[in-house]
This record gives structure tokens, C-alpha cells and sequence, in this order.
């Protein structure tokens, strides 16, 4: 069974969405699941939301990403993990990528990532960059995020002395565990944070998380208040 597993703080806008494109996804695939939303300490509709969209919820107050994912992976039921940020939505043709590569033996592996609406063009530039770097060292980001059970618990989870870059991290600790790939086909993932930070704040972040580093302050910005997405072109859903 593959399981899986969102976590979120405050998302009630998008993970609606999320959650609807995973049930969408799967069935079509036709492989058995569940959805996991490990809910770190919102203090909106998250919960509720996700509940009424046909995830299980898991409960945290950590406000750390890594303790957050490893919550939601002891949860889990299946066999094989799919780790997805709450902003992101996953086709079908991804799952279908993902499921073959399990098949063929992988360990693990991402997928590539496009932003959803509008961004500037320093934006565009920016996920180029990532998606250059995540080919040529074959490593994960959160939007996407996939492993085998018995190589996540081989190599010890995300690592919790971390407050970012977890993802890349274990991709490089997923390496040794056997074959990691990167599909070709793009999940879709929210370009709130391009539209609504400037360059060099958004840049900042997005360079952090080639830093995997144990310093809290930088996870700080997950857990700030969210700001209005100016070029938002889906309605929130709120179940």
C-alpha cells in the first residue's frame, strides 16, 4: 500500500486541493493508499478540512518540518511512503512515474516541481536553477519525496537536528540505501511564496534549502502568518 503523507500548518486554503488531486490520482492508478495529514499545531480549519476530504489526521506541536514528516511516517500503514508538501497538487501521470520506479526497484526518488498561475520572471529563473541542480545530483524536494519503508527506517527518517533542507538531506542518505530516481513528469506546487516575497527574500529561502542546517530561525518562515497571494488562480476549498 502506498501511504501518502502531508504535513501542514495552516493550510486550510489549499490542502482541499491537494488532497482531492491525490484521491483523483490514485484511483486512477488504481493502487491501494491512504492520506495522512500530520497537522503541526494550525490554528485554522487544516484539520477539519482535511478530515472532510478523506485523510486521516495525525496531530503534532513541533513546528519543525523533520519531526512533523517522521510523525506522519510511524503513522503510516503502507509499504511505500510518497511524502507531499500541503500546496501541492500530484497527476496523475507523476503517480504513475512514481509507481513504476517502485517497481523497478528504486528506493526512493522526487519529482520535478512547476509553479501554478503567474510568477515573475526572476521566479521562472529560480526553479530552473533547482530543477539543473535536482537532475545532476538526483536529490528531492518536499514538494515530492518518495521511498520505500524499509529504506526510509534503514537510514533513520528525515533527520530531526534539522530545521530545513531535510528533504535534500535524506535524498543523499536514500543514495546509499540503493537506486534513487527523479521522474520526469512535474508536480504542480503553489508559487504563493514567488508572488508574494520579493526576490531577495524569496531567493534567500530558496537558497536555505540547498543548506540543510540545525539552526531553528531559518525554518522560521513556514510558520509565520501567511501572506496574501496576489496571482492566486484557484478558490480556496474549504470542504
Amino acid at each position: 500500500m502506498t501511504s501518502f503523507i502531508i504535513p501542514a500548518h495552516n493550510e486550510e486554503r489549499l490542502i482541499g486541493r491537494t488532497i482531492d488531486a491525490l484521491h483523483a490520482a490514485a484511483r486512477a492508478c488504481g493502487v491501494p493508499y491512504e492520506i495522512i495529514l500530520v497537522d503541526d499545531d494550525s490554528t485554522d480549519n487544516t484539520a477539519d478540512v482535511a478530515a472532510r476530504s478523506g485523510a486521516r489526521v495525525v496531530h503534532v506541536t513541533a513546528r519543525q518540518i523533520a519531526v512533523v514528516r517522521n510523525a506522519g511516517a510511524r503513522a503510516a500503514c503502507g509499504d511505500r511512503f510518497v511524502f507531499v508538501d500541503a500546496d501541492t497538487m500530484v497527476p496523475v501521470s507523476v503517480l504513475r512515474a512514481v509507481a513504476e520506479a517502485f517497481d523497478r526497484g528504486a528506493v526512493g526518488g522526487g519529482a520535478p516541481a512547476r509553479f501554478d498561475g503567474l510568477v515573475p520572471l526572476w521566479g521562472r529563473l529560480a526553479v530552473w536553477m533547482w530543477l539543473a541542480l535536482q537532475r545532476l545530483f538526483r536529490v528531492a524536494s518536499g514538494c515530492l519525496l518518495f521511498t520505500t519503508r524499509e529504506a526510509f527506517e534503514a537510514c533513520g527518517g528525515f533527520d530531526q537536528m534539522r530545521f530545513v533542507g531535510e528533504d535534500v538531506e535524506l535524498s543523499w542518505r536514500l543514495h546509499r540505501q540503493g537506486r534513487f530516481v527523479i521522474v520526469g513528469e512535474p508536480v504542480v506546487t503553489s508559487g504563493r511564496m514567488v508572488r508574494a516575497y520579493g526576490a531577495v527574500e524569496a531567493l534567500g529561502l530558496f537558497a536555505s534549502l540547498l543548506r540543510p542546517g540545525a539552526d531553528r530561525r531559518r525554518s522560521g518562515h513556514w510558520y509565520r502568518e501567511r501572506r496574501e497571494d496576489p496571482g492566486a488562480i484557484d478558490s480556496p476549498r474549504q470542504g
